[in-house]
């Protein structure tokens, strides 16, 4: 009985190809829409994950001035290396203690030149940013106790003033400084805010001291926690730390900042999984659209058959069969625009994905929750006509024209 209900409706839309196309064109929509947003708003959110990760895991970052706003700090006194020294002294948790300091520098190699960020800072940095060389080495102790004139290039560095040749030996100059080249860095491409995490040169932090700075000043200190230990407690020993020695009472707020790379994922993927799901909701609009164009084409078409229904039920067919046909015309309808918005969307997800330089993440649960919605819809709207057809006069029906 189903088998001959689903040709009888086969055969109804083939004969209105067009119309049936305009109609299945909502549900297509609609489907489309959601896969896509879902789509890509996965592969958004696994995108920043990435990129945070890329800065380091388990990483705190301490930087001096007090918090007026979201975004908006006042600043103070920087920190100095006394500091750094007694966070990794006195706070076992942490496996790593980078003090920091930067500057926007013009590196100069022949006749090759590029304006990039000039970084001083100890081998600690590498190890709380997770980042492997490429090529070469890093600072020797002596180099860093020294203060030696030698430099480590991330690769946009390396490209502008190398090109493809192997930097290392090779000598740059930075304003008066000139240093030899001993590592080249792993790549590790743009960063959440957009930034290029290459496009950098690191020297040792007492050589930025002596002979760039002129000073002893500390403007950043990333600090990497142990891995089996909590972030949030070694964050509140460094705060209570760093409130002693920069002489803090109690009624005063810290002059000072510790974020926490962890609190930072979590608000950026739920941010971009709030947005997924309000694109998706709009888009899930459609679909109840492509209901509704479904239910006035059956109802079109109802009107159109009523001949054919009232001698279907002249000659011994049933209520049930006749709801059946259009229920299957209906189901029928939107599962086609459910199965062609699938194909497309997955098609252009895979296109947009790439145009937008973020991965491709196949979520099988909401492709199939699509199609199921999707022939749902068919069915509730579809229902209204099939019953309407079902309950006619056969003899009222016979005499319409």
């Amino acid at each position: 009985m189903f088998w001959n209900a689903f040709l009888l409706a086969f055969r109804a839309l083939r004969r209105n190809l067009l119309r049936s196309f305009l109609t299945i064109l909502g549900i297509f929509i609609g489907v489309a829409a959601v896969i896509i947003m879902v789509t890509l708003g996965e592969g958004a959110t696994l995108q920043v994950s990435r990129q945070i990760a890329s800065l380091g895991t388990n990483m705190l970052i301490v930087s001096p001035g007090k918090r007026i706003g979201p975004g908006q700090t006042v600043g103070s006194a920087p920190f100095t290396m006394a500091d750094a020294a007694a966070l990794a002294r006195e706070i076992p948790t942490l496996a790593a203690v980078a003090p920091t300091s930067s500057r926007a520098m013009m590196a100069v190699s022949g006749n090759a030149n590029w304006s990039t960020q000039l970084i001083g800072t100890t081998n600690d940095y590498f190890t709380a940013r997770q980042w492997e060389v490429a090529s070469g080495r890093l600072f020797t102790e002596s180099e860093l106790r020294a203060g030696a004139a030698v430099c480590v290039l991330g690769q946009t560095v390396r490209t502008k003033l190398f090109g493809a040749q192997n930097p290392i030996g090779a000598r740059i100059r930075l304003e008066k400084v000139t240093c030899e080249v001993v590592g080249l860095l792993e790549s590790k491409g743009q960063s959440t805010m957009g930034s290029d995490q290459d496009d950098l040169v690191i020297i040792p932090l007492r050589t930025f001291h002596r002979r760039i700075a002129g000073n002893q000043d500390v403007n950043i200190i990333l600090v990497s926690v142990k891995d089996g230990f909590a972030t949030e407690k070694a964050q509140q020993e460094i705060e209570h730390l760093l409130r002693e020695r920069r002489h803090l009472s109690e009624q005063e707020e810290n002059n000072f900042n510790v974020m926490d790379m962890k609190e930072i994922t979590k608000m950026l993927t739920s941010t971009t999984q709030v947005l997924t799901a309000l694109l998706s909701a709009v888009a899930a609009v459609s679909l109840l659209v492509g209901g509704i164009g479904i239910m006035n084409i059956m109802l079109v078409s109802v009107t159109e058959r009523t001949r054919e229904i009232g001698i279907r039920l002249a000659i011994g067919a049933l209520e049930r069969d006749v709801l059946l046909q259009f229920l299957v015309e209906a189901a029928v309808l939107s599962s086609f625009g459910g199965i062609l918005g699938i194909f497309i969307a997955l098609t252009a997800s895979l296109f947009l994905s790439s145009a937008l330089q973020v991965p491709f993440v196949f979520k099988g649960g909401i492709v199939a929750l699509a199609f199921a919605f999707s022939v749902a819809v068919g069915l509730i709207f579809g229902y209204f006509p099939a019953r309407k057809a079902a309950r006619m006069n056969p003899i009222e029906a016979l005499r319409s024209e």
